[in-house]
Order: C-alpha cells, then structure tokens, then sequence
C-alpha cells in the first residue's frame, strides 16, 4: 500500500489511490458484517427466538405484524381476543390499522411471546 501523509489545517492526513481507499473500505465492512453475525450467533445461543424467513418475508412485504405472528404461533382471531381479554372485532381492527394503546398491544405481545418492538 502506497501511502502519503500531509499536513492540512494543523493535522495530518493520509493521501492514497482510490483503488486502496475503497479496499480499506471493503474490509472494514467485511469486519462489521462479522462482528454482526457472531453477535447475532451469541444472542440465539443464548436463547434469542428466530423465526422462518416465511414469516419475515411476510411482514417485509407489508403483512400486518399481528396477523403474522399470531398466525405464526397457531392462533386465530377469537383465541387471541379472548386471552388478551378484547372482542375478536378488536383483534381484527389491530391488524388492519397496526395501532391500538399501547396497554393493548403489551398484552398482546405477552400472549405471542414477543417483545413489544416485534409488533411496533
């Protein structure tokens, strides 16, 4: 690596082609990525959930949250209303818009095993 250092403004900079620039670049991104994926890899053996790419492609492509995991864990509509302790109408109405209070949307997220976050 071909590398200048100069002085501008009081402090030293490093001059280089943009062929090694955008090589350091790569590398740092490279490190990132697997400084992501070992923290993601410790987080699921300590137990984190993961879920099948059927029900992430589901919510990237629009899919309400609610519905999606509450189909995910086998539930329809009535039995997710009745243990949350709201009308099956209500269940309905969440998944169509997405918001509710946010006392409604704990609980629900509590009978889903799921944090808040996954839902919001």
């Amino acid at each position: 690596m071909s590398v200048q250092t100069v002085e501008i403004n009081g402090g030293k900079a490093v001059i280089m082609s943009l062929d090694e620039y955008n090589s350091l670049v790569e590398r740092a991104e490279w490190a990132d990525d697997v400084q992501a994926f070992d923290e993601a890899m410790e987080r699921i053996g300590e137990g984190e959930e993961t879920f099948p790419s059927e029900v992430v492609d589901r919510i990237v492509n629009g899919e309400s949250k609610f519905r999606v995991f509450r189909e995910y864990r086998g539930m329809n509509q009535a039995q997710l209303a009745e243990i949350v302790g709201i009308s099956a109408s209500a269940i309905n109405q969440i998944e169509k818009s997405g918001t509710n209070s946010l006392k409604t949307v704990a609980k629900i997220a509590e009978v889903l095993e799921l944090d808040i976050d996954d839902l919001i």
